[in-house]
């Protein structure tokens, strides 16, 4: 191929190329390449066209190809940069960097413009590639080319500043020449900034400053920078904060720099430098307080200063508050070691870390000592420096570790005789082993060598402090060496706290001696001992607003579970003061700081006792009785609690523990006789008079030890006397009680006191109280004593003048006690009840006093009964009635109210008397109203004529009446045993309720009581009644006797005498005692009866026809009686004679017509058809009963029976009769559980395993029901 084809091949290559035909283009690069190999322009086409078809390893090897055949050509070497800036292969970038260093050197004399564009790509690269020193020089180059190209001074400043963005950000990283190139770069940016001052301006001098505070060794350049912004820019804060916080850590903080803080703070109060700095400087001043107060705010905005941190903790050294500056050492380090250890940073750690270990030694617990230790181990070199040892001694003194701390001082003695710090070491150590004279030698060396040391002097005044006994009777000596400590060091807390010590303790000057304390708690508010003996001393000078706003500030600061003292002192100020809440609050502050001071327990105690929490007091009491189980108050003060809330045998269980540690613990002994006597007093309300009287003897047992020991008490008096009146509504056949001789004026010994004695010594009682001190209220309780004891002679009927005498002296002392407290609607109401009793009769003085309660105490339920009470008596009907229903309105819980009400009802006749005494038991017991109810109870009872009505209904059966009125007589008759008619109703009411024993016993009391009566009739009732009931249990002999004890006069006990003697057996006489009652008798129906009876009675001697005849007389009278024709059915079927059975009960049918009677009814139909061989109809019978009365137990319980007996083929039926008999009607289902028994065994149940003895359980069950059964 020639030369010309050649040509016109790269030709047509160019062209395919710029046609996008790279394919074209290879083809005929190709074809010069076989006649040319090194063909220049043919390998660079080849390039651009493989590199367009996304061929870039043909592309370089094309390009390299072509740039070694012509090295200094500009084409290949464009096309690799082309090619690599499009690459992404991993060693792209670093071919990139060859072919961008030799494109410059060919650029360089040819074109400068595209000199300038690949040298900026070429920094670009560097920059990416992190390698600093090759951006800085090369832009440098591309600076300098600039300038010799003559661009102006703003594009030069871009350059520059394009420089220091490139090298400002990675500063750690560089290397000295690329700092300097950095810094030469923002010199001559700033020099070359067209506008100044302006914004960007001043951002671009902030970035000058602020990479020069990162390099240490350009202080000079630092300062001057920053003077230089200061000077053009005197309003921003920037330049003097980087420049003092340098001054500051530098530790060059001279005049000027100090000058350089206070122009800071002018223009920001909250300057972290600037309040550093001047907090350095009142450092150095020995300002400390000020030093603190701006370092700490200044550390808040510029918290990474480590020098600022250890100025902190070293004035928190200075003003003794060792924990806030150990925190302060703990940042220090912490900054220091973020930054890394240099010279200076280790210099500087050095410092804190000795710093930190002085702080720690001055807590002095154990802990910390250890930590002080563990501190100077990490301190460079720390065993060639006195001061650290002997810090480090201190610390092993502080621990215990006496020997550790003395080989260390005795190596430091004889290193350094001459130090002050070794011969004060020495004498602490002596101090410690209690040398003390030794102790004062060494510390009086030490002043020797260093007298303006304030420790030494506050520790030789404390040597003096605790030396021998002359020095305790003369402190002086170490008065004037605290007094030298505290000028010294005026933040000494602990030297004035010993100020305070002696002017109180020693010289009795309470004002100084709180100065001194108030002093030592201001200067260090962790002081317990200080702060606690201020505010005491201020409550001694009755100074209550300087020890409230100590507290106050004390607990306002205090973290939860600290300041005890504080919230102790301040919890019992509130109670004091009557701030139950408040106190409360405080002293629950208090336990969280301690749970187990027992004192802080007791007095919660009380805060809650004084706002009526008893149940929360009760806990804290008992809580501080487990703690403290010495503490007798604890334990007192629960069993006062439990008194109060009726919790009587528990507080008594605690008062007895007291007693056995101290006999003689009056408060114990009183309790413990008022819980007797409220106990007492509970048993009464029940109506439980013996164990009133248990109590009251044991209520007086204690009062009378408590007397013994302290007579002159008038409130024991008091309970005594309260303890012998309390009994007065008690029978006096129960009152016989045990009264320690010492009480009666007797040396020894007891005597049994009857219920007059006992009231009388209760008089005295009030009165040597009277003596002791005079009081309204033992005035009225000794009239209302003398009362009692004039109500008990009217009962006993003994002499009218002792009773006028008594009532007398009741009227005078409750006058006395009106005349004392004539507010008190008490005592008015007592003189109304006692000036209208009987023996007086002063019923204008009783209308007074009522009027007068009323007025005194408006909701006054007692007096307007009272008052209502008086009308009544005096038969005014109308006001007393309005008198009860204003009594009701103010308490409708009243009882007597409802009680004079129902006289009132009774008196007039109201159908609503019953309802109003039945309402007087549900409210409580009262004699009166138990009475009135069991009265109109019984008088309901004995009306038979009424038993369908709705009133019979109501009051008897729905309100359950005879139960509930036995219930309340029984009370009654317990209090009042002189009351027959009580006892009559209580024996008719027994009856009723089957308990035909009880009755009996009630009847016989009546009996007992009636013997003496005037009124034979009642008495003979009486016996009619008792004799009854004999022959009702089965006391047939006893009857009989009873019975012959009255005239036999009347029917009744004609009938009843014959009764009892057939119930013995006595057939012939129980016939003639009928005959002879047949011989009085009036009415027919009750001829009929008696027929019927004797009838019995001739069954029973065998006499059958005599019987029949009998009864027959009974069937043919005008009224014959349904038990006659009873009778002679069931005598038919004994004589197995059918015909007269159906006869007898075709009759009764006739004249049966209420539901009671049908049990009998099928009882015979079924009976009469098993006499006549019909067992089928048996069972129906029974079935069509139980189908029309299903309801009836006694039916269902027969079906059961019948079954088991006539028809066991029905077994199974039989079982579920007699299970619905016994869920109906326990009383029927005792006998069905028998019968339901039979029917099992007859179903077989008894021989299955699977059934489990079913047989076997219901008869066990029946036999647990009636286990006098004589048939289970």
């Amino acid at each position: 191929m020639s030369s010309k084809e050649v040509k016109t091949a790269l030709k047509s290559a160019r062209d395919a190329i710029r046609n996008k035909e790279y394919k074209e283009a290879l083809k005929h690069c190709k074809t010069v390449l076989k006649q040319e190999k090194n063909n220049y322009n043919a390998w660079v086409f080849i390039g651009v066209a493989a590199a367009e078809l996304e061929q870039p390893d043909q592309a370089q090897g094309a390009y390299k190809k072509a740039a070694e055949l012509e090295p200094d050509q500009l084409l290949a070497w464009q096309g690799l940069a082309n090619l690599y800036e499009k690459c992404n292969h991993i060693n792209a970038k670093d071919d990139l960097l060859g072919v961008y260093q030799k494109l410059l050197d060919l650029y360089e004399s040819v074109d400068k413009q595209k000199w300038c564009d690949v040298c900026k790509k070429l920094v670009d690269l560097y920059y990416q590639e992190k390698k600093h020193l090759e951006v800085a020089r090369t832009w440098h180059k591309l600076i300098k080319t600039r300038q010799e190209e003559g661009a102006d001074n703003q594009e030069l400043h871009q350059l520059w500043q394009k420089l220091t963005q490139f090298l400002a950000e990675s500063t750690e990283d560089q290397n000295n020449e690329t700092q300097q190139l950095l810094l030469t770069a923002f010199e001559n940016a700033l020099g070359l900034s067209d506008k100044i001052p302006s914004e960007d301006h001043q951002i671009l001098y902030r970035h000058f400053i602020q990479s020069l505070s990162k390099f240490p060794h350009e202080t000079a350049r630092l300062k001057k920078a920053c003077e230089g912004m200061i000077n053009i820019y005197p309003t921003v804060q920037y330049p003097l904060e980087v420049l003092c916080l340098h001054l500051i850590e530098s530790g060059n903080l001279t005049d000027e720099g100090q000058q350089y803080c206070c122009r800071l703070v002018e223009m920001d109060s909250k300057s972290g430098p600037g309040l550093i700095g001047l907090g350095i400087k009142a450092l150095q001043d020995k300002k400390y307080e000020d030093a603190v107060r701006n370092l700490t705010e200044g550390l808040k905005e510029s918290s990474l200063c480590t020098t600022g941190w250890f100025h902190l903790a070293e004035a928190q050294v200075k003003i003794h508050r060792p924990k806030e500056a150990i925190l302060s050492c703990h940042k220090a380090l912490k900054i220091i070691d973020n930054r890394g250890a240099s010279g200076g940073s280790l210099h500087q750690r050095n410092l804190c870390l000795r710093l930190k270990a002085e702080a720690l030694v001055k807590l002095s617990d154990y802990e910390s000592s250890e930590e002080a230790i563990r501190t100077l181990d990490q301190v460079s070199d720390a065993d060639n420096i006195p001061g650290l040892l002997v810090l480090k001694s201190l610390a092993y003194r502080n621990k215990g570790s006496l020997d550790e701390a003395a080989k260390i001082m005795e190596d430091l003695l004889s290193s350094y005789p001459d130090l002050a710090e070794v011969h004060a070491l020495e004498a602490l150590i002596h101090f410690t082993k209690k040398d003390y004279l030794q102790a004062e030698k060494c510390f009086q060396r030490a002043l020797e060598k260093d007298t303006e040391v304030a420790e030494y002097h506050y520790q030789l005044g404390l040597t003096y402090w605790f030396m021998g006994e002359e020095t305790r009777k003369d402190k002086t000596k170490a008065l004037t060496h605290f007094l030298k400590a505290a000028r010294l060091d005026t933040y000494m807390g602990k030297v004035f706290r010993y100020l305070g010590h002696y002017y109180r303790d020693v010289m009795g000057d309470k004002n100084r001696a709180r100065g001194c304390y108030r002093k030592a708690f201001e200067l260090a508010d962790t002081d317990a001992e200080s702060g606690a003996a201020a505010v005491d001393l201020s409550v001694e000078l009755e100074d209550m607003e300087t020890a409230l706003a100590i507290l106050t500030t004390v607990t306002q600061k205090a973290s939860a579970g600290t300041a005890k003292w504080a919230w102790l002192r301040r919890g019992l100020y509130y109670l004091k003061a009557g701030q139950h809440s408040q106190a409360v609050a405080d002293l629950q502050a208090a336990l969280r700081a301690d749970p187990k001071d027992f004192n802080c327990w007791e007095s919660l105690g009380e805060a809650y006792l004084s706002r009526g929490g008893y149940t929360t007091a009760l806990k804290s009491f008992t809580k501080a009785s487990e703690l403290n189980p010495e503490s007798t108050y604890s334990v007192f003060k629960v069993a006062a609690i439990q008194q109060i809330l009726g919790k009587y045998k528990e507080a008594v269980a605690q008062y007895q523990v007291i007693i056995k540690k101290t006999e003689d613990y009056v408060p114990a002994l009183k309790g413990l006789g008022e819980c007797h006597l409220l106990m007492a007093k509970a048993a009464l309300v029940d109506y439980l008079d013996g164990k009133a009287v248990d109590y009251i003897e044991k209520a007086l047992e204690y009062f009378t030890c408590a007397l013994q020991h302290r007579a002159d008490v008038s409130c024991l008096w008091k309970l005594a006397g309260d303890a012998c009146t309390c009994l007065y509504a008690v029978s006096p056949s129960k009152v016989n009680v045990n009264v320690l001789g010492v009480l009666l004026g007797q040396k020894e010994g007891k005597q049994v006191l009857k219920k007059n004695e006992l009231l009388h010594l209760g008089g005295r009682c009030y009165g040597r109280a009277l003596k002791l001190m005079s009081t309204s209220n033992t005035w009225c309780d000794l009239g209302i004593n003398y009362y009692r004891q004039a109500q008990h002679l009217a009962e006993t009927g003994s002499n009218v003048n002792d009773l006028k005498e008594l009532l007398e002296k009741s009227l005078n002392c409750l006058k006395k006690a009106v005349r004392l407290d004539s507010n008190n609607h008490l005592y008015w109401n007592a003189l109304g009840v006692v000036a209208c009793y009987s023996g007086i009769g002063n019923y204008g003085l009783a209308q007074h006093c009522f009027i007068k309660s009323i007025q005194s105490e408006q909701i006054n339920a007692v007096a307007w009964t009272n008052l209502g009470v008086l009308y009544f008596t005096n038969e005014n009907i109308e006001q007393a009635h309005e008198a009860f229903k204003m009594a009701q309105s103010l308490d409708p819980s009243y009882l007597m109210c409802w009680i004079g009400q129902a006289l009132i009802a009774e008196t007039v006749g109201s159908y609503d008397t019953m309802d109003l005494f039945r309402h007087t038991t549900e409210l409580n017991m009262h004699t009166e109203g138990a009475l009135g109810y069991a009265y109109w109870v019984c008088t309901t009872l004995q009306d038979k004529s009424n038993r369908e009505t709705e009133l019979y209904q109501y009051n008897i059966l729905q309100m359950n009446a005879i139960p509930a009125a036995q219930v309340v007589l029984n009370k009654y008759v317990e209090r009042i045993q002189n009351y027959a008619p009580a006892f009559t109703m209580l024996g008719y009411l027994n009856e009723h309720l089957q308990l035909k024993k009880e009755a009996a016993n009630a009847y016989q009391r009546a009996i007992l009581l009636l013997q003496t009566a005037e009124d034979q009739n009642t008495y003979n009732v009486a016996v009619r009644n008792y004799s009854r009931l004999l022959c009702s249990i089965g006391e047939y002999d006893k009857a009989i006797q009873a019975f012959k004890s009255t005239p036999l006069e009347e029917l009744e006990d004609i009938t009843g005498f014959a009764l009892a003697l057939f119930m013995k057996g006595l057939y012939k006489e129980s016939s003639k005692a009928y005959e002879r009652a047949l011989s009085i008798v009036e009415s027919e129906q009750d001829k009929a009866h008696i027929l019927t009876a004797l009838a019995i009675t001739e069954y029973k001697q065998g006499k059958l026809d005599v019987a029949k005849t009998l009864l027959f007389k009974c069937s043919i009278l005008k009224e014959p009686t349904t038990e006659s024709l009873q009778a002679l059915c069931a005598l038919g079927l004994a004589m197995q004679d059918a015909t007269l059975s159906k006869a007898a009960l075709n009759e009764l049918l006739k004249h049966i017509k209420h539901k009671d009677s049908n049990y009998q009814r099928c009882l015979l139909t079924s009976a009469i058809y098993a006499l006549q061989g019909h067992s089928v109809a048996v069972q129906r019978q029974a079935s069509k009963a139980v189908h029309s009365n299903p309801g009836d137990p006694a039916l269902w319980s027969l079906l059961s029976r019948v079954v088991a007996q006539y028809a066991q083929r029905n077994a199974k039926g039989g079982v579920v009769a007699g299970n619905v008999a016994h869920i109906l009607d326990s009383h029927h289902g005792k006998k069905a559980l028998l019968y339901t028994t039979v029917n099992q065994l007859a179903m077989g149940s008894s021989s299955a395993e699977d059934e489990k003895n079913i047989a076997l359980k219901t008869i066990q069950k029946a036999a647990l029901l009636s286990p006098v059964h004589h048939k289970f």
